[in-house]
């Protein structure tokens, strides 16, 4: 019997700039198991076509004319049935990409990301993976909170109060980038158990990802035990 083949990945590139447009598309088109359906030049024009094509992985430049990537992740990732977003950026850390982060971007990359990094980001995000290391958001959290630090600290605390112990410890777990399989371990349950912990986090607290998950736990301040 013939291997199965691999599912196509559907990608919409959006960039204001055409050159950059064209660059990621044909980067893209090198992998056999993603395909290019459309490219938008601003935000309006990307959820346009994400209702056109039903994209699965979104790569979504910030900064454009007109509606902007944020408002387009925002307006996307609201959707019942919405595509995963990864930010495209020329900066490695800014409010802007953090709002966008905390509207359920999958993550975020630089424009200058090698190819097959990027290839790996978008099947990742596919996936339903984050696009960036808890490290990175970290390092993100630290550089825009500011003096909003015990604000942000103190609602973030609030809300994780929401959940139970059980599924408070899991944030935390999930908040230091571990898999379902390591949070298992670590807690002594079944993986099974933890992704059902993990889908009542999500809806306890109304996100769609673990990327904000993550950020919320951040956000409170809580590590977990080594």
């Amino acid at each position: 019997m013939s291997p199965q083949p691999e599912p196509t990945v559907d990608v919409l590139v959006v960039d204001d700039d055409p050159v950059v447009r064209f660059g990621l598309a044909m980067m893209l088109r090198g992998a056999t198991d993603l395909r290019v359906v459309a490219e938008a030049g601003d935000g309006a024009e990307a959820v346009e076509l994400a209702d056109r094509h039903a994209p699965d992985v979104v790569l979504m430049d910030i900064r454009m004319p007109g509606t902007d990537g944020l408002t387009a992740t925002e307006t996307l990732r609201r959707r019942p049935r919405s595509p995963q977003v990864v930010v495209l950026t020329t900066f490695d850390a800014d409010a802007h990409v953090l709002r966008a982060l905390r509207a359920g971007a999958a993550g975020f990359l630089l424009k200058d990301t090698p190819p097959d990094e990027l290839v790996l980001a978008i099947r990742h995000a596919a996936q339903g993976r984050p696009v960036l290391s808890p490290e990175v958001t970290r390092r993100l959290i630290d550089r825009v909170a500011g003096s909003e630090q015990d604000t942000i600290r103190d609602a973030a605390r609030r809300r994780l109060g929401l959940l139970a112990d059980r599924e408070r410890t899991i944030a935390v777990e999930l908040g230091a980038g571990r898999s379902n399989a390591e949070i298992a371990s670590r807690q002594h349950l079944s993986v099974a158990t933890v992704k059902t912990h993990v889908s009542a986090i999500l809806t306890k607290l109304d996100l769609n990802n673990r990327v904000q998950v993550a950020l919320l736990v951040h956000d409170a301040g809580l590590d977990p035990p080594g």
